[in-house]
């Protein structure tokens, strides 16, 4: 009896050391690059954040290119070869998720995912459509690297519901990656006071998402970021953010401030 129970302890104690272990690990790994946009005015694709880009991807080899949101619908090839070509200017080699036969395997085996800018509807449609949504987000809460932008950037968030884009296709679902506890909207634009365009600001619009949503959003201006470590989210390049809550007169948060809720 005795030796059963020291069995049975031993074994209860490798279970809770493992998942104790496995729990930590994961918190230590999970990292993002959330930017706003792929170019910014003055500049070609993707060149204002190479820098970053290298030194978060360091010596990656195996990154995987998601281009289901197509910009101007733009093929699968072609859009994986645009961002292939920026890749190579910094040693970087990535390959279209399109392009593999076992595309969950792919995701399973991947140090690194970079998805592009366009439609987040067409986007979000074909990753859960394909299985992809939730193969991406384990991936990247266990060690593998994410980096988006535009569409990219809005899936990090809890759901897709402050995107700015049309709805040219109905997904499943408008749930996301999650990766962040709010939701994104990159490209935010402030109100011009010049203008005489009497259409909705952005700000408008997000006021009326939190009529019926309470999930907090990050307006994040062109040419910034976000930067993820584990649960420490940092903000990134010149600009301010607009910060939007339930309830609450939005507010600017300073470039380098952590982002909490």
């Amino acid at each position: 009896m005795d030796s059963i129970n020291q069995e049975v302890d031993l074994n209860f104690h490798y279970e809770i050391t493992t998942f104790v272990y496995q729990f930590l690990h994961k918190q230590k790994m999970k990292r993002a690059l959330i930017v706003s946009t792929s170019t910014i005015y003055g500049s070609s694709y993707l060149e204002y954040i190479l820098p970053e880009v290298k030194v978060f991807f360091g010596d990656k080899k195996n990154i995987v290119f998601i281009p289901f949101a197509r910009p101007g619908g733009i093929s699968h090839d072609d859009y994986t070869s645009l961002a292939k070509e920026k890749f190579a200017e910094i040693g970087l080699n990535i390959k279209g998720i399109h392009e593999f036969e076992d595309q969950e395997a792919a995701i399973a085996k991947a140090d690194g995912f970079f998805t592009g800018g366009g439609n987040t509807f067409l986007l979000v449609k074909q990753l859960h459509e394909l299985g992809l949504m939730k193969a991406i987000k384990y991936a990247v809460e266990n060690g593998a690297l994410y980096m988006g932008t535009s569409a990219g950037c809005n899936i990090t968030g809890l759901n897709m519901k402050t995107t700015n884009d049309m709805p040219i296709v109905l997904p499943s679902s408008f749930d996301t990656l999650g990766l962040v506890p709010f939701n994104m909207n990159p490209h935010y634009l402030d109100p011009d006071p010049t203008s005489k365009h009497k259409g909705e600001t952005r700000e408008t619009r997000i006021k009326e998402f939190h009529t019926q949503n309470n999930t907090p959003v990050v307006g994040l201006r062109e040419g910034s970021w976000l930067e993820v470590n584990n649960e420490t989210v940092t903000l990134k390049g010149k600009l301010d953010a607009r910060i939007f809550e339930q309830g609450k007169t939005p507010y600017e948060l300073s470039s380098g401030a952590k982002i909490k809720f």
